[in-house]
């Protein structure tokens, strides 16, 4: 006697839970990209606003009146050694022109890719403490705040 009564899934149920899970791929993946990039952004707003911070300390403290390079506030204990590497969180950084009395820091993405980008604008803070943005976003980090783009983030 054989035994009719064969337990498992059949093809058909296999090809349907694969299907459904890829359905569920397809609305997630995009979904967590863009949540990375929005993180991204974020830290690089903050981390503009550190520099800035450390700008207006350093001039206060040990620049005598003069703002300070990357390396000076990563000398100077103001900024972290990631930070003042210039890369952070997907994000490239560069401080232009510190002088006595102006300085400017930017934010590019290290990735424009649609797929695969790390943002999508560009950032930029100067002496006046404004953080600005900028929605065309290249990857060479912004030298002037006071270009046509550059908005007040809000």
């Amino acid at each position: 006697m054989t035994n009719k009564n064969q337990k498992g899934f059949s093809l058909i149920e296999l090809l349907i839970v694969v299907a459904i899970i890829g359905i569920i791929a397809a609305i997630a993946i995009p979904n967590l990209l863009a949540s990375r990039r929005a993180a991204n952004e974020g830290s690089a707003q903050q981390s503009l606003r550190t520099i800035g911070s450390a700008e207006a300390t350093y001039q206060a403290t040990a620049g005598n009146g003069s703002y300070g390079t990357m390396a000076n506030l990563t000398g100077q204990n103001l900024i972290d050694a990631t930070l003042g590497g210039g890369t952070k969180s997907g994000y490239g950084f560069v401080i232009t022109g510190p002088t006595v009395t102006a300085f400017t820091v930017g934010a590019a993405p290290t990735s424009t890719n649609a797929v695969t980008g790390t943002g999508t604008r560009m950032f930029c803070l100067d002496q006046s403490g404004v953080l600005k943005s900028n929605p065309t976003a290249t990857q060479v980090p912004p030298t002037d705040c006071t270009v046509a783009g550059f908005g007040a983030v809000g």
